[in-house]
């Protein structure tokens, strides 16, 4: 019998099915480590408990990428069941035996890796949760293909089918596990938005410092911030445009206020995970949901009058 030929479909489908299981298998482990970071949180690593930047990008990996890799995955099991002598093509048997290696290497690796960071100082159980997201994914892919070397073209469909479902079961719930611990995208975006408010009242609040450092008095609305020379201009409200309320409340004193989406002292679980991402835990900066003041007090020492002339 003449040794299978390799079309440019039976290559492109082999390469794109491989590079899908890669992209895969590390958007998976990625999101798996995100989830185990913000569940078991280490005072140590306080920004990689609760960075979620990585966890949103495996999550959009997964749902892209991950049905490329079972479609693909199906269109060459159908060729081979039509043409089981493609089970022995060149680039499938090379691409099969090295996923087996790189798979190998890769547990090794990451063994090494969390080895390494567990005897820094992390936590038990988040190393021991690492451990077994390492072992259940590579442990699949591992598993996959080398039953994929050993069945027969003939085999039931009805393993295959487990095999999928296994596999989706898996990436489901993990994302499923992902949106619990990040929060959903209508989530993200209010605290962005918080994020932002709160970083125009810092701007406005330091501008009013530095008046009254000039002046030796705080203004008295908000409009006698705009400065063309230093290029300040009041914030507004990034989300409605509107502006932010602003109150003297005496020669020192002031209130700031602006209307908040969610609460950053009700421990929100959800909330946490991006508020700590985004530089919100200041505690001068804790605020409720809904029209939150701060008031402020200008200490004459802290921040002394630098102008000759000095009013109080």
């Amino acid at each position: 019998m003449d040794k299978p030929h390799t079309t440019p479909k039976d290559f492109f489908l082999s390469i794109g099915a491989i590079i899908a299981l890669y992209v895969s298998a590390g958007s998976l482990l990625a999101l798996l480590f995100g989830i185990i970071n913000a569940t078991f949180p280490d005072a140590l690593n306080s920004y990689y408990n609760f960075y979620t930047g990585g966890m949103r990008f495996a999550i959009a990996s997964l749902i892209i990428v991950f049905p490329i890799f079972v479609g693909l995955s199906v269109l060459i099991r159908k060729d081979i069941v039509a043409n089981p002598a493609k089970r022995d093509l060149f680039i499938r048997k090379w691409l099969v035996y090295f996923t087996l290696f790189v798979t190998g290497l890769v547990v090794v690796g990451d063994f090494i890796a969390v080895l390494n960071v567990f005897l820094s100082g992390e936590l038990t159980t988040r190393f021991i949760a690492k451990v077994i997201a390492i072992l259940v994914v590579s442990g699949a892919v591992f598993g996959y293909y080398l039953y994929d070397i050993k069945r027969s073209a003939t085999d039931n469909k009805g393993a295959s089918r487990a095999i999928i479902a296994s596999a989706f079961a898996l990436v489901l719930g993990s994302l499923v596990w992902g949106f619990s611990v990040m929060g959903s995208p209508a989530t993200a975006r209010n605290i962005r938005f918080d994020a932002d408010r709160q970083s125009d009242l810092q701007s406005i609040q330091w501008q009013i410092v530095n008046v009254w450092q000039q002046k030796g008095m705080i203004p008295a609305q908000l409009s006698e911030l705009n400065d063309s020379l230093s290029y300040f201009s009041i914030p507004t409200d990034p989300e409605t445009n509107e502006s932010y309320v602003y109150e003297k409340t005496g020669a020192k004193t002031f209130k700031l206020c602006a209307t908040f989406a969610r609460s950053t002292t009700d421990g929100d679980a959800n909330a946490s995970t991006v508020i700590r991402e985004y530089g919100m835990d200041d505690a001068n900066w804790k605020h409720s949901a809904g029209l939150h003041c701060f008031d402020r007090s200008i200490d004459a020492d802290l921040y002394p009058v630098t102008s000759a002339t000095k009013r109080f």
